[in-house]
C-alpha cells in the first residue's frame, strides 16, 4: 500500500504511519510538504478541516499513492473559552474521502489571548508559555497541558483511525 502524507511535520508523519502499518506490511510512505490554502493557523473547524483536505487533495495529486493525507490542528472558539481542534483526512485515488476530528481542549487564557489577539501560532504561542523550542513538531500543546498524559502524536493517531473507518467498511480492513 502506497500513501502519501502531506506534510513534513514528523509528529503527523509518525502518526500516520503508525496507524497504517497495523493494517499494511507493505506501506510505503511519500512525505511532501504542500501548502494548506488556509491561514497559518486556522480558527473554527471548518479552516481547519479544509486545510487538511486541502493537504490530502495535494499531496495524493503530486502522486500515485493509493491515498493521500493531510492533518490540520487549529483553534475554536467555545463558550467555555479557545479550545485546540484537529482534523485529518484521508483521500482516495477513486475521489472517497475519510475525516476523523477531535482533540479538543481548553487553553490557558494567556496562550489563547496570543494566537487571537497577537495573531501568532499556536505552536509559538506554545513555545513562549512552555519556554521550549518547536513544540508543535513535539509533544504539541496537549503534551505540554496533560503533563504527557496523552501528545499531538497520540491524538493525531486518534483521529488517523477515525478519519479510516470509511475505507475500512468499505473495503473490509481488519
Amino acid at each position: 500500500m502506497k500513501i502519501a502524507i502531506g506534510s513534513t511535520n514528523p509528529t503527523k508523519t509518525r502518526a500516520v504511519e503508525n496507524v497504517l502499518r497495523v493494517l499494511f506490511t507493505d506501506l510505503e510512505t511519500v512525505i511532501l510538504d504542500v501548502p494548506t490554502g488556509i491561514s497559518v493557523q486556522p480558527i473554527g473547524d471548518e479552516e481547519t478541516r479544509r486545510g487538511a483536505l486541502n493537504r490530502a487533495r495535494a499531496v495524493l495529486e503530486l502522486t500515485n499513492a493509493e491515498w493521500g493525507f493531510g492533518l490540520e490542528g487549529g483553534v475554536i472558539q467555545t463558550e467555555f473559552g479557545v479550545m485546540t481542534n484537529a482534523w485529518c483526512v484521508v483521500v482516495a485515488r477513486d475521489g472517497r474521502i475519510g475525516v476523523g476530528g477531535s482533540a479538543n481542549m481548553l487553553l490557558p487564557e494567556s496562550v489563547a489571548q496570543r494566537v487571537l489577539q497577537d495573531g501568532r501560532e499556536l505552536g509559538q504561542a506554545m513555545d513562549e508559555y512552555a519556554n521550549a523550542q518547536d513544540v508543535k513538531r513535539g509533544q504539541g500543546a496537549i503534551g505540554i497541558l496533560t503533563r504527557g498524559l496523552l501528545d499531538r502524536q497520540g491524538a493525531y493517531e486518534y483521529i488517523v483511525r477515525l478519519a479510516l473507518a470509511r475505507m475500512m467498511w468499505e473495503e473490509g480492513l481488519k
